[in-house]
């Protein structure tokens, strides 16, 4: 309940071994047949993060934090993996990346937090953009770009909706027990 989304970060630097403690908690993210579609690409560079941050919408709130955080991590996903089975999708949803690199994401930022890091998940971004910069090859998608550094400032929770709110009980709508 403490973890929160970062977009200040100090300049400390982030060490190799706190980094490699974060891909951890990602490599144990459940996936869809344990197929783990995910890939992360670690950006420090200066240059890359710039060019990065400029894939970001002007009135994104995250542009300087994808710049001048310490670390940025890249979350992709290799298509057609999850949720198929021997070349076809199994549900109508199709590909599940999008949802096996989002729990993997997820154990990124709460592994962060549990280490006094912070992050924010950056979802509106030029894809072709960032893509290009990166080198992804066709068979992989950016999912997220996620900044990871030290909080500069701490930030109260936003409201929440009460569990009330979005529990249903035996079909959608029914709020009784």
């Amino acid at each position: 309940m403490g973890r929160r989304s970062v977009r200040k970060f100090t300049s400390d630097p982030v060490g190799d071994g706190e980094v490699r403690k974060i891909l951890e908690a990602a490599r144990w993210a459940p996936s869809w047949a344990n197929t783990q579609c995910w890939e992360f690409i670690i950006v420090r560079s200066p240059e890359t993060k710039k060019a990065l941050s400029e894939t970001l919408s002007r009135r994104n709130p995250a542009i300087e934090a994808v710049e001048k955080a310490p670390v940025v991590i890249v979350a992709c996903g290799r298509k057609r993996v999850s949720g198929y089975y021997k070349g076809k999708a199994v549900t109508r949803k199709g590909d599940w990346l999008m949802f096996d690199v989002a729990l993997a994401v997820q154990n990124i930022c709460l592994a962060a937090h549990a280490m006094g890091l912070g992050t924010v998940i950056v979802g509106a971004f030029d894809d072709e953009k960032a893509s290009k910069i990166l080198a992804i090859p066709e068979n992989v998608e950016i999912v997220a770009i996620i900044p990871l550094g030290r909080p500069a400032e701490k930030h109260r929770a936003p409201p929440r909706r009460s569990v009330e709110e979005f529990t249903h009980y035996e079909s959608y709508g029914n709020k009784q027990r």
